[in-house]
């Protein structure tokens, strides 16, 4: 990691500064609850749209179709190829079978 100051006194670094926002991922096979990454000024759409392989993907829980929990682990990698849709946690209104 560097840290550089110019002669005002601002730095720069090479650390990207990220939020973790609540999700809900599914893939093809699997629902995902946990968080993904979103630089500060940025949106979930914006992280989707990375020119990247995987999604990270922390504080996971991964369903069955049938909503049965099949891992649970701190951290892991979703191909973004396998997801089918993501919503924001935070932004879910469940109807009326309460939560899946």
């Amino acid at each position: 990691m560097s840290l550089e100051f110019n002669e005002k006194g601002k730095y720069f670094t090479d650390i990207i500064s990220k939020v973790a926002v609540p999700a809900i991922i599914q893939t093809t096979l699997h629902r995902i609850e946990g968080a993904i990454h979103v630089r500060l000024d940025g949106r979930v759409k914006d992280e989707l749209d990375q020119n990247q392989l995987f999604l990270a993907v922390t504080g996971a829980k991964v369903y069955d179709v049938n909503g049965n929990l099949l891992y649970e682990t701190d951290f892991m990698t979703v191909a973004r190829a396998q997801i089918i849709w993501v919503i924001p946690s935070d932004d879910t209104a469940y109807g009326e079978g309460g939560k899946p």
